[in-house]
Formats: C-alpha cells, sequence, structure tokens
C-alpha cells in the first residue's frame, strides 16, 4: 500500500501516519501517536491490575511485579510493557521537537537501568524459565532494543547500551529453542511463531547478527516453505490477536524473492482476489471491549492491516492482488484505529503499540526483486 494512500485515509479518521526511508521516520501528523504515548505513559509503572506467569520454586519466590521484573512490571504483563516501552522508544525517536519527548525519556531511563536490568537478565535466564515469555514477549524485546539500537540522538544510545545484557539473554534463549521446534504453532495469539519470527528477523537484520538471521530463516523456511491451501475462511477464533494465515504470508516475504514469493503466495492463500475489494475478509468484531479476551479482536484488525500491507508489499509490482490486499488493508485500519482509547484498560493497556506499529509502518520492506 502506498503511504499517500494511507496518510488520506488516517487523516479522514484523525490519524496520523508515518513513511520510514533508511532507519529514519519522517511524520505527517503528531495527534494520534500522541494519544498512543499517553496509553503507554499511563501504565509502565502502573503495577496492578496485573497478571504474571511465574514459576514458584519456594516461598521466596512469592514478591510482587515490581520486585521479579522491575523494569517491566507494568501495563498488566510483561509483554505489554515490553512493547509499550517499545510503543515509548518509536514515538521519542519520531518526535525529537515535541515537548512530550522528556517526559518519554524519563520514562524510559527510570524503567531501563543497569540494576533492572540485572534483575530482569536474572530472572529470565534461571534454570526453569527456558519458555518464559517464549516466543510473543522475547520478540517485542528484541523489537524494543532495535529501535533503542536506531535511535542515535540521546538517551538512545545509553539506552541500547544498558538493556544489552536482556537482549542477549533473549538471543540466547530463542537460539536454543528454534533447533528443537520440530512443528510451527498456528495459534492467533502468543504462542505463534510466525509473527513472533519476523519481529525477530527483523532485529537480526537491523543488528547484523547474522547468526541469528540464518538461524530464523532456516527455521522459517523448514517449518512453512510446504505449506499449502492456509483455511483463511476458518478465521478468526474467538479471542485472536493474530491471523495465522496472514501472519505466515507476512513471514514469508521476508525470507523470499519477490517472484517466488508470488508463486508461494498462490498456493497458499489461493482466495485472494484480483480486484480492489475488502469484502473477501471480513472484520473481527467485539461484542465486549471491557472483556480482556474478546478485545484481542481489536488487535486482530490492526495486526491484520499490517500483515496485509506487508504482503502486498512483498509482491511484484504488476501483482493483481495488491488491490484486493490494499483496500482489506484499509478497511481493517478504519475500523480498528477508531476503537484504540483508554477507556478500558483490558485494550488500553497494550492497542496503542499495535497502532503504532502499524501506522508508522514498521515491519514494511522494500519490494525485493
Amino acid at each position: 500500500m502506498r503511504i499517500t494512500a494511507i496518510a488520506s485515509l488516517f487523516a479522514a479518521a484523525s490519524i496520523c501516519t508515518f513513511g520510514i526511508a533508511a532507519g529514519e521516520i519522517r511524520p505527517a501528523g503528531v495527534e494520534s501517536l500522541e494519544s498512543f504515548a499517553r496509553l503507554a505513559l499511563d501504565c509502565v509503572h502502573r503495577e496492578y491490575p496485573n497478571k504474571i506467569a511465574h514459576v514458584l520454586d519456594s516461598d521466596a519466590d512469592v514478591l510482587p511485579p515490581r520486585k521479579l521484573t522491575p523494569a517491566f512490571f507494568g501495563c498488566f504483563d510483561w509483554h505489554s510493557s515490553v512493547h509499550g516501552h517499545w510503543l515509548l522508544a518509536r514515538v521519542a525517536r519520531s518526535e525529537p521537537e515535541r515537548e512530550h519527548r522528556q517526559t518519554i525519556t524519563d520514562a524510559l531511563l527510570k524503567s531501563i537501568t543497569e540494576a533492572n536490568v540485572e534483575t530482569e537478565t536474572a530472572y529470565i535466564l534461571r534454570e526453569g524459565r527456558e519458555s518464559f515469555e517464549r516466543p510473543y514477549g522475547l520478540a517485542w524485546l528484541l523489537q524494543l532494543a532495535m529501535e533503542l539500537r536506531e535511535w542515535e540522538q540521546p538517551p538512545g544510545p545509553q539506552l541500547a547500551r544498558t538493556i544489552r545484557p536482556l537482549e542477549r539473554a533473549a538471543i540466547e534463549r530463542i537460539s536454543e529453542w528454534l533447533p528443537k521446534l520440530a512443528y510451527p504453532i498456528r495459534t492467533g495469539e502468543h504462542s505463534q511463531t510466525a509473527f513472533a519470527f519476523g519481529l525477530i528477523l527483523d532485529y537480526a537484520r537491523s543488528a547484523g547478527d547474522t547468526e541469528l538471521e540464518e538461524l530464523l530463516i532456516a527455521t522459517t523456511r523448514r517449518l512453512y516453505d510446504a505449506d499449502a491451501g492456509c483455511p483463511l475462511g476458518w478465521e478468526p477464533s474467538g479471542q485472536d490477536f493474530l491471523s495465522p494465515c496472514l501472519a505466515e504470508a507476512d513471514l514469508m516475504r521476508r525470507v523470499m524473492s519477490s517472484a517466488e514469493y508470488a508463486a508461494w503466495l498462490g498456493a497458499f492463500l489461493p482466495q485472494i482476489p484480483r480486484s480492489a475489494t475488502a469484502g473477501w475478509l471480513p472484520l473481527g468484531v467485539v461484542t465486549d471491549r471491557s472483556d480482556g479476551k474478546l478485545a484481542h479482536l481489536d488487535g486482530l484488525n490492526l495486526s491484520r492491516a499490517w500483515m496485509l500491507e506487508g504482503i502486498a508489499s512483498g509482491l511484484p509490482a504488476d501483482d493483481p492482488r495488491k488491490p484486493a490486499l490494499e483496500a482489506a488493508a484499509r478497511a481493517h485500519a478504519e475500523s480498528a484505529l477508531q476503537a484504540v482509547s483508554a477507556e478500558h484498560y483490558a485494550g488500553g493497556h497494550w492497542l496503542g503499540s499495535f497502532a503504532t506499529y502499524l501506522v508508522t509502518r514498521r515491519g514494511i520492506e522494500q519490494p525485493r526483486e
């Protein structure tokens, strides 16, 4: 999807959009990113309510979240706190002259300290926690590390150095796991492998980590190359925030040439039409935004929008499926962005991150020949 088309859509919905070129974020407006940042600022140091996934070995392990994971204890759960911090870094990078930037950087500096990172690193690497936040939370942690590394202005370099031990711990856990993973995980929630692999692969390429990149590519092709006929009509499940079919397609465009990808996609999602219609992919319906699981479907519409854009970006410029992909992306974005608000903490603690990922087009690559 062309950035001008997205900008026109989001302007009509009072939503801002961003384009990315050569690692630079260029804002076309700031109002909605400020609202997304406010959602993250409201939760990154808000400890309760809190849902922890914590293995107890003794009474000594019974501690409040701020003691267990002192950098990422807010936003209801660890992974939401991590991508809430990513949101803040993303916005601060994009708006270096805005007044609210100082508030954001103060929040990041409060969380990402040497002492906090040391405790977080020890927590992740402790025996018995090999599967902690694997793969979703660890993938977002690497996205945060990538954002900080690419943030060349202060305090980006300082924060990038500080978080490095935790970044290495995440790479260690992922690298140990991938060779042992016999099958993909095709859920619509946190355990899904395709979505996480895409985030981690983008990180590896940004960081110049060829060893991790090669491991991700080999694992991706081993698990997904032969897939065909994905049952898109079975989606969504009742509490999905990720599409198993679209996430896999969005991943595969990262490891194939555009010509190879076009052929693979034809076998994998043959139902994509050759006309500019959005009706081939109905929106996910949210019946109760105060219910955290049901509110997942707002996130599904957001993630579908960026995955559809990603799929289109991986195809040749003249591919006849691009108009349908772009039309469905517009429909999902228009609906989902209107649902991002602070009205219900069930969605407010995390949907801003997904909205920011969408409107800043974080995962979109230039088409490959």
